[in-house]
């Protein structure tokens, strides 16, 4: 691989583990802030989702290190709207797993053709992501909300 393209994979694996880092601070923020009736169930996932930020971002650092790189000790940006019910928190992590969905197919892009571990890596968290977004979205839909096309 060219010098110029490895600095744009570790630079792009760097963003990656930035955002999932930061996914583990927003899961464990937001699964102290659930309250009410389905409490337990929620926080669960949450808390779920935070261990599995962590993973997604060792992953990450991995493969920076794999290339040569140094893995960063940021995080990415924390938005926290203070607003705290359900709705909101999942709406915060739909906008969460869509900026990292983004930045998988950013890394497929560059590695396509080029590195069949990295591209594997980057399908696989597509894969994973994707799934992501369909759980939170079937989340915040209404129970009577099942019309996912029109025919």
């Amino acid at each position: 691989m060219e010098a110029i393209k490895t600095k744009e994979i570790i630079d792009t694996l760097n963003r990656i583990m930035e955002l999932e880092l930061s996914g583990v601070v927003k899961y464990t923020h937001y699964a102290l802030m659930v309250f009410g009736f389905n409490r337990i169930p929620i926080v669960s996932w949450l808390k779920e989702n935070a261990t599995e930020s962590l993973t997604h971002a060792n992953k990450a650092g991995e493969f920076v290190t794999l290339l040569g790189g140094h893995p960063s000790l940021k995080i990415a940006p924390l938005l926290d709207s203070q607003h705290h019910s359900i709705k909101d928190i999942l709406t915060e992590s739909l906008e969460h797993e869509k900026a990292a969905l983004v930045s998988y197919y950013d890394l497929l892009k560059i590695v396509k053709d080029n590195s069949i571990s990295l591209e594997d890596y980057a399908r696989n968290m597509i894969s994973t992501e994707e799934l992501h977004l369909d759980s939170v979205t079937k989340m915040l839909r209404k129970s009577d909300d099942t019309a996912t096309f029109k025919e």
